[in-house]
This record gives C-alpha cells, sequence and structure tokens, in this order.
C-alpha cells in the first residue's frame, strides 16, 4: 500500500515535456492499465485515440482554450491521448438510464482517467488532464462518431519539470462521521 500512496502523493501535473519518444514497452503498460479500469457494469464505455502527429496535435491546440495554462503542452508532448466516450452505455439497463445522474460515462472516464495518469507517473512519464477546449471541434478533428464525446485531452511524456506539491485539505476537512458536518 505504501508504493501506492507514494504513487498517488508523487504525481503531478505536467506542462512541460523533455523531446524524448515513450517506447513502445512503457505505453503498453499504461494502456494496459486501462484495460483493469472498474467501470458501471464493466461497460468499459471508453475509447482512447493516441496522437503523435505534430500537425493534428496543432489542429487540437487550436481547439485549446487560451486561457488553458496547457496549451502548449498540448503540442510539446510525444503523446496526446484524447480520451472519449461512448454515450448511452455506461449507466445504462435495457436503453435507459435508471439512476438521478443518468449517463455515468463522466464518471468511468473520471476513474479511466486517473487510472492513466497514474500509471503513467508510477513508469516515470508526466500528464496533465486539459478540459478547457471546444469538444465538438476537437472531436470533429479526430473524427469521432456522433454517439461518442470527447472528455479530455492528456499530452504525455517524460517531465521538463518538478512541480511542488499543491496544499491539501486536512482530512478534517472533508471527512463526516455517521452525518455530514460531524468530524
Amino acid at each position: 500500500m505504501s508504493d501506492f500512496l507514494e504513487v498517488m502523493k508523487g504525481r503531478r501535473s505536467i506542462r512541460r515535456y523533455l523531446p524524448k519518444e515513450i517506447s513502445d514497452e512503457t505505453m503498453q503498460t499504461v494502456l494496459e492499465s486501462v484495460r483493469w479500469a472498474p467501470s458501471w457494469a464493466n461497460s468499459q464505455c471508453w475509447e482512447l485515440i493516441l496522437i503523435s502527429d505534430q500537425n493534428l496535435k496543432r489542429d487540437l491546440q487550436s481547439a485549446v482554450s487560451e486561457r488553458n495554462p496547457s496549451t502548449n503542452a498540448v503540442v510539446d508532448a510525444p503523446v496526446l491521448i484524447a480520451l472519449c466516450g461512448k454515450l448511452k452505455s455506461s449507466g445504462y439497463y435495457k436503453g435507459s438510464a435508471p439512476t438521478k445522474f443518468g449517463d455515468w460515462f463522466m464518471f468511468d472516464l473520471g476513474i479511466m482517467c486517473q487510472t492513466i495518469c497514474l500509471a503513467a507517473h508510477a513508469v516515470s512519464l508526466g500528464t496533465v488532464v486539459v478540459g478547457l477546449f471546444d469538444h465538438e471541434r476537437a472531436g470533429e478533428i479526430v473524427g469521432l462518431p456522433a454517439d461518442h464525446e470527447v472528455v479530455a485531452l492528456i499530452p504525455m511524456g517524460y517531465s521538463d519539470q518538478q512541480p511542488s506539491p499543491p496544499k491539501r485539505k486536512e482530512m478534517a476537512e472533508f471527512c463526516h462521521h455517521n452525518i455530514f458536518g460531524r468530524s
């Protein structure tokens, strides 16, 4: 368990990358982790588009908001992952979503996204999750079918920085016992 906690505590959002390619073996290790990420009724509603073509990365960069601090990471990282989800598959039984929250694809993709980021960190790769971009335009650029959504872009590569850990809440600030507000 201590190894897992060290991976959790050590992972950072990386926005600057070394010009070093990721080996096929290392990439396969990260992708294998995705196969084992949990999902609603094992729906595995995710699709990953692994982008290494610089022109395609530049096209996607133009869909990223100028305010986003990860804009350059989209083209600088050796690999850009377009994290996509299939609609109406996670959280559905017989064509309907029986829970208050409907389509669970965002929940499943969140789990899978963290899995990618932690697996990447465990093999000395850095990642950052980019969410502030024109999702429709990104979907068009990568040729996504209408029943799928691009949820996030994840630049991945060897880090060219060592960010400090951000301040974290103390457990007493978010942990409640039996009812909300009781620490």
